[in-house]
């Protein structure tokens, strides 16, 4: 089983009817947010600059292309949904996978059934969520099928496509990226949600301080907006009313309303004063900024790549397994999702701010980088160019190079630096933490290195 854009379950492929027709069945029984799907490309909230009139997506959508694409973007803009969407438009059998579930097995079956289909005329669009996590045995299993357009591909993914899929692959698509929904577009959808009798059919009021409450805590996710406003709804008619607060609001997402602007001024203040807690090593503050994130629904990948940033920016190698810590926090988020995966956020968080502080190598980088934008580059050395091609010895290339391994202690005395930049100092080590014993390393290899400081 998987979860698709809104929250709905649905097993690793479904293909009943056209436009994922299973689900009109039962339709007032079905959460809110997949009653709320758009049904239509105009019906699709943000994404303006992929929807103008000959943009790709308006052109897929509109059935104009018949083209393979990657979606790539957040979670909650709509990636199933324009899937959806396109299906209905090409009067396609619609076809979800996920690649958390689905093996080579199903993904060739499928492939099997579209063939088929398209010879009685119907076409299939395939939609597989999270595609990102295919092997590459599944993605070579793809291929043909793309290539000779046996279905539309129709690819979701939150992470960058050239890391994680194939290149024969994705050259034969077209690569989309989503933005995040921004406020306004999430308030749309949450006032048709209101009126609309496919939503709530105007039996409830959501107040204005409520409307401002639902959108921070939805964070740019659709799915999460309408969610809690279902939650909120059923709650208030317990209570036997009809009006949303933020109090109503609290009480159906169990949350606590922390004063945080997603986009504005609290948003950058308090990341900022995460970081600079932890890099003053205050770790008391860091928790509550890291708990005031938590609580307001920041994205928790977002604090999780600050973390990574922090432990080679401000750690570094005063204590280099900070970074492994942060990274592998990183790869928890991804794996656990929340709220558990808060718990991987604190570890880290409190291994940053306790952590001894050195941004040597940063500030190294920022000094190699100032003088290669100044143009101080320089030749390589000739015996440290690359020397496996017929001819390179003839121009002297490998000529004299000393291999480190035959050499006193490891290290070898010769030219490393182009000549220009033979005094250069980058590299200027602390002696804070286990950077004091990296110092002291330095020192012995730039002797034996011929260097005097």
């Amino acid at each position: 089983m998987s979860e698709d854009l809104f929250g709905n379950t649905t097993p690793a492929a479904t293909g009943r009817g056209r436009g994922g027709g299973s689900l009109d069945a039962d339709h007032d029984r079905l959460p809110l947010a997949v009653r709320m799907r758009p049904r239509t490309v105009d019906e699709i909230l943000g994404q303006q600059h992929l929807l103008a009139p000959g943009a790709p997506l308006r052109r897929l959508a509109t059935g104009e292309a018949a083209m393979s694409v990657f979606l790539w973007g957040p979670p909650g803009v709509g990636k199933t949904t324009i899937a959806s969407v396109v299906s209905q438009t090409a009067d396609a059998r619609f076809v979800e996978l996920s690649a958390v579930t689905a093996g080579v097995k199903e993904v060739r079956a499928v492939l099997e059934e579209a063939r088929r289909d398209l010879a009685r005329g119907v076409p299939t669009v395939l939609f597989v969520d999270e595609v990102h996590r295919f092997s590459k045995a599944q993605q070579d299993v793809l291929l043909p099928a793309v290539e000779n357009r046996i279905v539309t591909l129709i690819a979701a993914t939150t992470e960058n496509p050239s890391f994680s899929v194939i290149s024969p692959l994705l050259s034969r698509s077209l690569l989309l990226t989503l933005k995040p929904l921004t406020d306004d577009d999430i308030g749309t959808l949450i006032d048709r949600a209101l009126v609309e009798q496919r939503g709530l059919g105007g039996r409830y009021a959501l107040t204005a301080d409520g409307r401002e409450t639902l959108l921070r805590m939805a964070g740019g996710d659709a799915r999460r907006a309408l969610t809690f406003l279902e939650e909120a709804a059923a709650g208030a008619s317990a209570e036997g009313s009809t009006s949303i607060d933020p109090a109503t609001i609290e009480r159906a997402v169990d949350v606590v309303a922390v004063r945080y602007d997603r986009d504005g001024d609290q948003h950058y203040d308090v990341i900022s004063a995460y970081i600079k807690s932890m890099r003053g090593s205050d770790v008391q503050a860091a928790l509550h900024y890291l708990a005031r994130m938590l609580q307001a629904g920041e994205d928790p990948r977002f604090i999780a790549r600050r973390l990574v940033i922090a432990a080679s920016e401000d750690i570094g190698m005063a204590d280099s397994s900070v970074l492994q810590t942060c990274v592998a926090a990183a790869q928890a988020v991804q794996l656990i999702g929340m709220p558990e995966a808060r718990i991987n956020l604190a570890h880290a968080t409190v291994a940053c701010a306790m952590a001894p502080k050195s941004d040597a190598a940063y500030q190294g980088l920022e000094r190699a980088s100032a003088d290669v934008r100044a143009g101080r580059i320089g030749q390589v050395p000739p015996h440290l160019r690359d020397a496996h091609y017929a001819s390179a010895k003839q121009l002297g290339h490998g000529v004299g190079y000393r291999h480190a391994h035959n050499s006193p202690h490891g290290v070898a005395e010769q030219a490393y630096l182009p000549d220009e930049l033979a005094d250069a100092r980058y590299y200027e080590p602390t002696e804070h933490g286990r950077e004091a014993a990296v110092a002291e390393r330095l020192r012995v290899i730039e002797e034996l290195l011929g260097r005097r400081r």
